[in-house]
């Protein structure tokens, strides 16, 4: 299963004379405008190439002459030979307006011989802050490269050569503001920037080295909706061609997943969702469950302003669930990271592992419980015999007709059974999805909340990934299973029952590291523990 949630459906309403689906273009004297320079900027070639020239007197820059919402725009681009330091050659698309959209490239030249650095960013409703900086993997300067955009209504891809760098998501469900209603031109320059561009401003141009000049040529548009000004209306539409894939696509694939991966583990040098120093008060929303490494991994982080979680988009009835979960490190007390199966309602059914932090060099403690139909009171922990924050450990939680079985590593630390017959309430008719949060619990979570979570350490983060069900049903909206998974009872010897030496299993661990047993907790039940205690270890 993906943890990616396609936030935002795809509108497919053809509004005549909004868009008009552009075909392939090249020609920068058809398609640009030069706006500014005094003669610096230049079309030439009858029109296939475009130069920009920067000298002390002043830069240069061009506009597109259509508007766009939607598509992907490709732009081969040859950067400024050299010792560029100081000069910034700027490529993005960008809406008009006090509270602006906008999607960026920009190229920091550095000195001879040092790499250009890459400097992205997006803005919403005028606010941007979302940098994120990298290397490329060859010289710029030596011949053209392709550049691209792709913005549609779910995601923000940015390219070099076809190879994905950088994707933003929309994530308005959660809040995060994303580029969807105002058109954008797309916009080009060479400045100077020698205050900042250069090693934080400390190498200055060198204007001897003047004019610097960047090239362009092989604009590509083809994928891209124009925006037709001539509409008497304002409202956005999709596309006329709702098969256009680039429109509708939702996330990567795997093949493009894993080039992003490599290059973000490679070639990335700034990343403002790790930035703790510049949002002390906590990073922005993005970056508080964020998938990463190509969508393998997803971190889930907590800062004093707020915590995070996923849900998984399958609903599942009976089946068995395994995630890899590596748990915050060093001083973790007073957050809690759960992982959960749980259904809908004031009567819902839940099965937990909540890990609970503690200080610097103490245990975690994992919470295990149970609930049926809104009643819960099933606790028991356990120490676990390994330290969970160094590396990836497998939780599981298998749950069939028969029994609720917990593993960690593949290993039973806690068996619930279907004691229906002797009248105790049991998960078996609520379909329920996979939840995973990461959250302050302070008041209760390290040693019964007297110890509390040090924010100093924030951001605190959590990290999951090759999540899989198996067995099972894969829950419909219309009341039955869209997916059965296998056989039940034949496909995992586990299904119906324990046999003797996972038993032997089981009861080694809970002697071992159970630290709490509602079954054996007299003073919270002094008329005598829940019935199902009466019958645990009866197999």
């Amino acid at each position: 299963m993906a943890f990616s949630q396609n936030y935002l459906g795809f509108i497919i309403a053809f509004v005549t004379n909004y868009f008009v689906l552009v075909t392939f273009a090249g020609n920068f004297n058809q398609d640009f405008d030069i706006t500014w320079g005094d003669g610096r900027g230049k079309i030439i070639n009858n029109g296939e190439i475009l130069t920009l020239s920067l000298d002390k007197a002043s830069g240069s820059g061009f506009q597109s002459k259509s508007q766009y919402l939607f598509g992907k725009i490709d732009m081969q681009i040859k950067l400024v030979p050299g010792n560029s330091a100081g000069t910034v050659t700027a490529y993005y698309l960008r809406s008009e307006g006090s509270s602006w959209d906008e999607i960026d490239f920009e190229f920091l030249g550095n000195v001879s011989g040092e790499p250009y650095i890459v400097h992205t960013n997006i803005f919403s409703q005028g606010k941007g802050n979302r940098e994120q900086q990298f290397y490329v993997w060859f010289d710029p300067t030596a011949h053209f490269h392709t550049y691209s955009i792709l913005w549609n209504p779910q995601h923000i891809v940015l390219y070099v050569d076809g190879t994905p760098i950088r994707e933003f998501k929309n994530k308005e469900s959660i809040g995060v503001p994303y580029p969807k209603n105002q058109p954008m031109k797309i916009y080009s320059s060479l400045w100077n920037a020698e205050e900042w561009a250069t090693r934080g401003g400390l190498v200055k141009t060198d204007w001897t080295q003047a004019p610097f000049t960047a090239s362009y040529k092989k604009f590509n548009d083809d994928q891209a909706c124009a925006w037709s000004s001539s509409s008497s209306s304002s409202s956005p539409s999709s596309c006329s061609n709702t098969t256009n894939s680039v429109l509708v696509s939702q996330e990567l694939d795997t093949t493009s997943q894993e080039r992003l991966k490599w290059v973000q583990k490679n070639y990335m040098i700034y990343n403002y969702c790790t930035d703790t120093k510049r949002f002390p008060q906590g990073l922005p929303k993005e970056c508080r469950c964020n998938i990463i490494n190509g969508g393998n991994v997803m971190a889930v982080s907590l800062d004093k302003v707020s915590g995070s979680g996923f849900e998984s988009k399958n609903e599942y009835l009976f089946t068995k669930i395994e995630m890899q979960i590596k748990l915050v490190p060093g001083n973790s007390a007073g957050t809690v990271t759960a992982f959960y199966l749980s259904s809908k309602g004031d009567q819902h059914d839940e099965i937990d592992f909540e890990f609970l932090g503690n200080v610097s060099g103490d245990p975690y403690t994992l919470h295990t419980n149970v609930f049926c139909k809104g009643e819960g009171k099933r606790e028991q922990q356990f120490r676990l015999w390994f330290d969970p924050t160094v590396d990836f450990h497998t939780y599981s939680i298998l749950w069939s007709p028969q029994h609720i079985l917990f593993m960690v590593d593949g290993e039973p630390i806690r068996e619930f059974k279907n004691l229906e017959g002797v009248g105790i309430p049991y998960p078996k008719s609520q379909p329920m999805k996979l939840y995973s949060s990461l959250w302050n619990a302070d008041d209760w979570a390290t040693r019964g909340g007297l110890v509390k979570t040090d924010w100093s350490k924030a951001p605190f983060t959590a990290h999951f990934k090759n999540f899989k069900a198996q067995n099972g049903c894969s829950w419909s909206n219309g009341g039955s299973c869209k997916t059965l998974f296998s056989s039940f009872s034949n496909n995992h010897r586990l299904w119906d029952k324990l046999d003797h030496k996972d038993q032997e299993k089981m009861r080694q661990i809970q002697k071992d590291n159970m630290v709490y047993d509602y079954c054996t907790d007299y003073k919270r039940f002094p008329q005598g523990p829940p019935k199902e205690c009466y019958y645990k270890n009866i197999y």
